[in-house]
């Protein structure tokens, strides 16, 4: 079968995947279309039809089987239903009570699901505790920045230390590294995340002082005990990660048949009456099956780019690699271009004395370039709403609520101001 993007111009063929990302920033910002792009009908219009001309042009050379094999089967797929399991089922909890929204009580909240997205995954954290931290906070008019803070800790960075906590750390656990290897990146995690709770305390406290009075006096008069419902739930992201974690991918789809069972069990077990207060719809997770899509079968063409140049790239240091991996993973999925990474650092030759880490298959990769690629996979997909699948998610649960989330580029202005100084302080610390 011939290989579909081998035999075109290469920068003709990402198009596409441009146009798409350009749609998915613009469309909303512009009045004369932005109503019609609120529909999840519009944006699979846009998506499927952009994903039609690369298909097209694989049809075109006989490789349309491999590209649908690889772009949908094997990538987008597992993703989606992973994440529509994950939603399902953290949909069925219900976090009630009400607390001060103090800027340390947020903080406190953000910092619970950096450690809580290691276990069950980012997307299981951030679904978990978006909804108690807007109930918590809607007495407030500033509340978007916690939003995007939420999106950077707990949709991100905070599942970096086991491979359950993030797909780019499960695909490497595939490739051979220890399960519990990633556990040895926790000084570049804690420092992570403690600069970036210190930045948000100081930031909520400035917003917290310029709230209505008699708002804060009827957030602090509103205090309710916490109470959950739908524990089921709870033993079912336990099962989850057991699956994730224990059933190998293959033409048998086990696994991917196991998140469905899953998710249809908490359908079933839980309580309507939990969904219904919980505000639960599929809305925010078909606008990420509608987008997705599109994403995932254009993005081949860049990937494909990458496998190409990349032994070309220069690449040799922790710290290039940090910034490689993870300026790709801010616009390419992120599980996808931690695997075109991985590959190229093996294909490097090791100095003696570097430490590396033995993989099957005779094959050895350096420490430090693994540890840094890793590290730029997890944490730069926080640097755009399209850079990890939940970070769509939060935007859509928040906009429901009534937040007024930023605009992709408005998104990408938070990123820039402050995560970016903040990797290049790692970078500095660290690489």
């Amino acid at each position: 079968m011939v290989q579909p993007i081998t035999h075109l111009p290469l920068a003709a063929w990402s198009l596409p995947f441009v146009a798409l990302l350009l749609a998915i920033a613009i469309l909303p910002l512009v009045p004369a279309t932005a109503s019609w792009w609120a529909h999840n009908g519009s944006k699979l219009a846009v998506s499927a039809g952009l994903a039609a001309l690369v298909c097209g042009l694989a049809w075109s050379r006989g490789g349309l089987a491999d590209l649908l094999r690889q772009s949908v089967v094997e990538d987008y797929l597992p993703f989606i239903l992973l994440l529509f399991a994950l939603f399902t089922i953290s949909g069925g909890i219900r976090v009630t009570g009400d607390i001060p929204a103090h800027p340390r009580t947020n903080t406190l909240i953000l910092f619970a699901g950096a450690l809580l997205a290691n276990l069950i995954g980012t997307t299981g954290a951030s679904m978990v505790l978006i909804r108690p931290l807007l109930q918590i906070n809607s007495e407030r008019r500033h509340v978007k920045h916690t939003v995007v803070f939420f999106i950077f800790l707990v949709s991100n960075i905070g599942g970096s230390l086991l491979p359950v906590g993030d797909p780019p750390l499960f695909l490497g656990y595939l490739k051979g590294v220890p399960f519990f290897w990633t556990l040895r990146l926790w000084p570049v995690w804690l420092t992570t995340v403690g600069l970036l709770l210190g930045i948000y305390w100081l930031l909520d406290t400035r917003f917290h002082a310029r709230e209505d009075r008699a708002a804060l006096e009827w957030d602090a008069s509103t205090v309710e005990p916490f109470r959950v419902r739908g524990k089921v739930n709870f033993l079912l992201l336990a099962a989850l990660v057991l699956a994730v974690a224990a059933l190998p991918p293959g033409p048998a789809h086990a696994r991917e048949l196991a998140l469905l069972a899953l998710a249809g069990a908490s359908m079933a077990l839980t309580p309507a009456e939990v969904r219904r207060a919980n505000h639960f719809s599929f809305g925010a997770i078909a606008e990420v099956a509608c987008l997705f899509i599109g994403i995932f079968i254009t993005m081949q063409v860049p990937i494909e780019l990458l496998h190409r140049v990349g032994p070309a790239l220069g690449l040799t240091t922790p710290a290039q690699f940090f910034w490689a991996s993870g300026s790709l993973s801010s616009f390419l999925d992120n599980a996808p271009t931690y695997v075109v990474f991985f590959e190229a650092a093996k294909c490097l030759p090791v100095a003696p004395g570097v430490p590396v880490l033995a993989l099957p298959g005779a094959c050895a990769i350096q420490v430090r370039l693994l540890e840094a690629l890793a590290l730029g996979s997890v944490f730069m997909g926080a640097n755009t709403y399209i850079g990890n699948g939940p970070n769509f998610l939060v935007k859509s649960l928040a906009e429901e609520r009534g937040v007024r989330m930023p605009s992709f580029f408005g998104y990408m202005a938070y990123s820039g101001l402050i995560l970016v100084p903040v990797f290049l302080l790692v970078t500095w610390i660290f690489f």
